[in-house]
């Protein structure tokens, strides 16, 4: 089905500039990039997938059932995004909150043309119908200029950044979340708040380049479908299945960087021995041992690493990591819908958590929170958790970006209001720099 060429790279970096460049000509475009993060679970250096030869885009009513047809029937590569509201799909939920972005609940596509990039070069998996296109493509993308030279920005108006959730009422709304925890509704729950912008524009592929080069992120994703853009530097990995195992590495606590090297340990340090912050790591990581269950052979379920304090350009971050085993006639969309969606962007238990979740924000979470990845011909999967991400609709020019904490019963407003600031600075910055 796909005709297949290795072709060798003399500068990595370079190349992903210019194939990334090259790709804005495509209305369908999922561009993952680990920024030379050698994570231990890690395929590929960075993956380009464009042009849709199939496709799906579905509501959340039956979405999973259709997306199992579709994976099963195509049983090639391909590429797309779950939103949050997915959950609408698993249980009796329903999400009623305002929505400026009208990305479709789900949308999956099979790609005409695939570049996995890895060890020094790149292998090119054409679909046969475009495979004498392969030798065109790489000559045009090696000829393209970086995209900040070949041509400037789009003229724009300054990103007026608003606030959905006024720190008052952020305020008041962590205290009925606490009142919640306090009457043992719920344990913990990740409460999210939204800044947008009406009336704006951005050069999406600029702005996403700006993006990844403050934050470099293991997870970055540029995606695009039609006239809707996320630009990730997600850190998170929501779940990746290889052969028979199954790898989730949720994210649970948050610190600040500083750039005095003394300093900045002790915010990593302190990070590592913060009570709260591991109290909030570990029941996240038990209600993933108990999503991974549902599939998992008996005894499979192992905590591989847990509260572990990794280093980000922005922020230190506390990351656990959770494997499983399932069998081999467990179908791929069954393990996620099993577990979906991922328990460090819902709270504990879950249903009552998305629940209060949803009385209490005032944004429909679409995409953010939710997940963008891969299905491979084979089954195997890897997907992201959509944080530290700036959503566009360049036909309605509205732009948003979305974050969080999670509220437990320790949670003081104020220092959870904290937390949600520098999470958002890279995504304020590069907006308003733009």
């Amino acid at each position: 089905m796909r005709t297949t060429v290795y072709h060798h790279l003399n500068n990595t970096e370079k190349f992903k500039a210019q194939l990334l460049n090259w790709s804005e000509q495509f209305d369908d475009v999922v561009w993952l990039d680990s920024n030379q993060h050698h994570l231990k679970y890690n395929d590929y250096e960075a993956v380009l997938a464009v042009d849709a030869f199939t496709s799906i885009r579905t509501d959340y009513f039956d979405a999973f059932e259709q997306l199992k047809d579709y994976q099963t029937t195509i049983q090639d590569w391909i590429f797309g995004y779950l939103t949050y509201d997915l959950k609408n799909d698993i249980e009796e939920l329903s999400s009623g909150n305002f929505d400026g972005l009208n990305f479709p609940d789900m949308y999956f596509f099979q790609p005409k043309k695939l570049f996995l990039i890895k060890n020094g070069k790149v292998e090119l998996k054409y679909l046969k119908m475009v495979d004498d296109e392969i030798k065109a493509d790489l000559t045009a993308i090696e000829s393209a200029v970086s995209f900040s030279i070949a041509r400037k920005s789009e003229e724009t108006n300054p990103i007026k950044i608003k606030l959905r959730i006024h720190k008052d009422d952020y305020f008041e709304k962590v205290r009925d979340m606490l009142a919640h925890i306090h009457r043992g509704d719920i344990y913990e729950a990740n409460f999210c708040q939204e800044f947008y912008a009406e009336e704006s524009h951005l050069n999406p592929i600029e702005t996403f380049i700006k993006l990844n080069k403050i934050s470099q992120p293991p997870f970055a994703t540029f995606f695009k479908m039609e006239d809707k853009y996320l630009l990730s530097a997600s850190p998170e990995r929501y779940l990746k299945k290889s052969g028979t195992k199954l790898i989730s590495q949720p994210i649970k606590g948050t610190a600040k960087r500083s750039k005095d090297k003394g300093e900045d340990e002790r915010f990593a340090l302190d990070l590592e021995q913060d009570e709260k912050e591991r109290s909030e790591n570990i029941m996240i990581v038990d209600l993933v041992r108990n999503d991974l269950s549902h599939t998992a052979t008996k005894g499979s379920v192992e905590v591989e690493e847990l509260c572990k304090v990794h280093s980000f350009l922005q922020v230190h971050q506390m990351i656990s990591t959770v494997t499983s085993q399932v069998s081999k006639d467990t179908h791929p969309v069954d393990i996620i819908k099993t577990s979906f969606p991922m328990g460090s962007m819902t709270g504990a238990p879950k249903i009552s958590a998305m629940k209060i979740i949803e009385e209490l924000e005032e944004t429909k979470r679409g995409l953010y929170s939710g997940s963008v990845g891969y299905f491979t011909p084979d089954g195997d999967f890897d997907f992201n958790v959509v944080i530290r991400s700036i959503l566009y609709n360049r036909s309605k020019g509205y732009i948003s970006y979305s974050v969080g904490s999670a509220i437990t019963a320790k949670s003081e407003p104020l220092r959870e209001y904290e937390e949600c600031l520098v999470k958002a600075r890279a995504m304020r910055e590069v907006l308003e720099n733009n």
